[in-house]
């Protein structure tokens, strides 16, 4: 039994992590503020013995015995990093601060949860590790993406100057069950609209294209990549490299809720990547053949299924 730290872990992506690490077998610990996660996401896991929450925010030093940490914690949502872009960027810069000091005092292993938005609106394709992204430092969006480019590189300057044991893995489009209904992101919004037969509204004129990746997959490139050997530092990419247009997502989704709703349109936000798509090769390489295994299609279905639900409450 391992003791696993995850912050964020009452988050959309956090609270499938610490249910499936319980699962394995481990004691895991739940650090979240709840300004984006939910108690609603976790309150299923007090039924285990060996789960604990605790209500803290990262901003702040935080201290306690642990074999590793997964540091989740941040606003991933344009919603809602841009609703505090001061929280964000702390969030991502002190947090990252604090999460590395204390994996230092620990000798713990820790990784960072960065993003496919380091890449900014990129001007290669698709994107590889080594592209250094094409990025506003001043822009709506920068909060998230300077904040998520920060963390990384505080990451590997801890494990070249004070050889703390790092991961970093550049998370690309993930969708799933426990998604909030009104954190903005595409698959979320367009759902919501469906089932209330409300009008989709698409940003810009729907060819700009995404990548879409299932929870579980996501899950389980997480823990590969903090069960690889020291030398393996990151960052590498994890997503579906399969690319869809913003349009073809809304035309998939009405076909699959049996909607009324209507595609509109709006002007494109400013920054807004007209392009993502990962370049996984690394990804295979170092984490034993991972590769997406859920298709849109069958990711889509249980993500309605727990949306009509939801909507219900």
């Amino acid at each position: 039994m391992k003791r696993i730290l995850v912050t964020g872990g009452a988050g959309f992506i956090g609270s499938h992590l610490c249910e499936r690490l319980l699962k394995e077998g481990n004691e895991v610990i739940c650090l979240d503020n709840y300004f984006t996660g939910s108690k609603r996401n976790i309150i299923h896991l007090f039924d285990y013995r060996y789960f604990e929450m605790i209500r803290h925010d990262i901003t702040t030093p935080f201290y306690i015995e642990t074999d590793e940490i997964y540091n989740l914690a941040c606003p991933a949502s344009p919603i809602h990093y841009q609703y505090n872009p001061i929280k964000t960027i702390k969030t991502s810069v002190m947090g990252a601060i604090n999460m590395l000091g204390l994996a230092k005092r620990i000798k713990a292993k820790i990784l960072q949860a960065s993003t496919s938005e380091v890449y900014g609106d990129p001007s290669i394709h698709p994107q590889s590790e080594s592209y250094w992204g094409n990025v506003n430092p001043i822009g709506l969006r920068s909060c998230y993406d300077e904040g998520k480019r920060c963390a990384e590189s505080l990451f590997v300057n801890y494990y070249n100057q004070n050889n703390v044991k790092i991961k970093i893995l550049r998370i690309f489009n993930t969708y799933g069950p426990r998604m909030d209904l009104h954190d903005g992101r595409v698959v979320s919004n367009f759902i919501v609209q469906a089932l209330r037969d409300e009008d989709i509204t698409i940003y810009g004129d729907g060819s700009q294209t995404r990548s879409f990746q299932y929870i579980t997959d996501l899950l389980e490139a997480l823990i590969r990549m903090m069960d690889t050997g020291d030398d393996v530092t990151g960052p590498v990419n994890v997503g579906n490299p399969e690319e869809f247009t913003i349009k073809q997502l809304a035309e998939k989704i009405l076909s699959m809720t049996g909607s009324r709703s209507k595609l509109i349109y709006s002007p494109l936000p400013d920054d807004d990547p007209l392009h993502r798509q990962p370049d996984i090769s690394l990804a295979r390489e170092l984490l034993n053949g991972w590769k997406p295994e859920v298709e849109l299609g069958e990711g889509l279905k249980s993500t309605i299924e727990y949306f009509r639900s939801a909507l219900k409450r």
